[in-house]
């Protein structure tokens, strides 16, 4: 039988997204096969966890190439970013709590992302659109925590998924917003 390693991933995310300590056990039985299998793709969970960064980084640029983060109003591109990410929210979710990720040699890949995150919310900036007195840097944190935070309050049933958009583009634009006092 031929394993199918993508497959294998998008389980694996799926079950660790859910479930964030599950054994390699776990996962081999959620990809239906044996642990000695799972063990030939991926040495172990570092392995595994290695394998869903490059999927999660992959798919979070992906969202952000298809967000057209140049067009129209920064608000509206972060709207649409934030539409492209949900897919992906459970695994970045998963990802983010993962410290063995950011101690040490950091993947490439966050640092790109971190940069489009920062320089979407440094446009908004100069448009006038985003507060200024909150640095582009913090505006990515935020987006990162609010993601994840809904994503995992999805996954708990204290939220609707239908209301996964609206809830984080309207705290972080409300939040993010330059008003314009009398």
């Amino acid at each position: 039988m031929t394993v199918d390693r993508d497959q294998v991933l998008r389980t694996a995310a799926a079950l660790l997204t859910r479930k964030p300590t599950a054994t390699m056990d776990e996962v081999a039985r959620a990809a239906g096969m044996g642990r000695a299998t799972l063990h030939r793709h991926f040495a172990g969970r570092d392995a595994l966890v290695r394998a869903l960064e490059e999927l999660g980084i992959q798919e979070l640029e992906a969202a952000l190439d298809g967000a057209g983060l140049a067009e129209g109003p920064a608000d509206e591109a972060l709207r649409r970013l934030v539409a492209g990410i949900e897919p992906a929210a459970g695994l970045l979710s998963f990802l983010l709590t993962e410290n063995q990720l950011f101690a040490g040699d950091i993947h490439d890949g966050w640092n790109r992302l971190d940069a489009r995150f920062a320089e979407l919310f440094r446009r908004g900036q100069e448009e006038g659109t985003f507060r200024i007195d909150l640095s582009h840097v913090w505006l990515t944190e935020a987006l990162y925590g609010l993601i994840s935070a809904c994503a995992w309050s999805i996954h708990e049933g204290r939220v609707a998924r239908k209301d996964f958009h609206y809830l984080i583009v309207e705290l972080l634009l409300g939040g993010a917003r330059r008003s314009v006092k009398p």
